[in-house]
């Protein structure tokens, strides 16, 4: 399973309402530092379809989606499970961190 986009029309059906595990990456086009860890929310994606869904949040376009979880700063990755925030963290991330977050350590 790819990356999903998330939306405020689609947020409350993929990552509230999801039965697995959600990671959201809060990002911008503009945001260097969101682009270098791109690839490794894809690998993540990618090892663990079916188990995680992870959705990508485009802060200029979602900016109230931003607001809810108080982004102030990008890349944040944020977890959710059965509709509540079990971690966030703000920067760049390796995969073992963020499989860390989700609780999937390999």
């Amino acid at each position: 399973m790819s990356e999903l986009i998330i939306t405020k029309d689609n947020f409350e059906k993929e990552v509230l309402a999801s039965d697995k595990p959600v990671l959201l990456d809060f990002w911008a086009s503009w945001c260097g530092p969101c682009r270098m860890i791109a690839p490794v929310i894809a690998e993540v994606a990618d090892a663990y379809s079916g188990k995680v869904k992870v959705g990508k949040v485009n802060v200029d376009e979602e900016r109230d989606l931003a607001a809810v979880f108080g982004i102030v700063s990008i890349p944040t990755l944020a977890v959710i499970r059965e509709g509540k925030v079990t971690a966030i963290s703000s920067g760049y991330k390796q995969r073992a961190e963020i499989e860390t977050m989700l609780g999937v350590e390999k």
